[in-house]
């Protein structure tokens, strides 16, 4: 997902990022564990650009690896990552850990864990 490609005046467009995933800004909101205000009113916050960044780096990370942003996004929320307690990327990005997810895939990758 290049970056380029879900930002309007230099900054994440959580619209252009909900239509490419075929959801809603109401289930990215859930998702990136914002307010949904935060994604129709306050996107260009600190806190909200941060998040919406993590949530994309993450999914750049892993695309290929699924195939496509759908099956990433899939992933992403659903799929609990060992070592994690039972969280996923989406859980732990929401927690702002998305550089242990970055981390974890990174060692996946590189084969230190099954």
């Amino acid at each position: 997902m290049p970056e380029v490609q879900y930002t309007e005046n230099g900054q994440f467009a959580p619209g252009k990022i909900a239509h490419t995933l075929r959801t809603t800004i109401d289930e990215l909101a859930v998702t990136l564990g914002v307010e949904k205000g935060d994604l129709q009113h306050r996107t260009s916050s600190d806190f909200t650009q941060d998040r919406l960044s993590q949530f994309v780096e993450v999914l750049n990370k892993i695309e290929s690896r699924f195939g496509s942003k759908l099956m990433a996004y899939a992933w992403y929320r659903s799929e609990p990552l060992a070592g994690f307690g039972g969280r996923t990327a989406m859980h732990l990005v929401c927690e702002d850990r998305s550089d242990e997810v970055l981390r974890y895939v990174d060692a996946i990758d590189a084969g230190l864990h099954a």
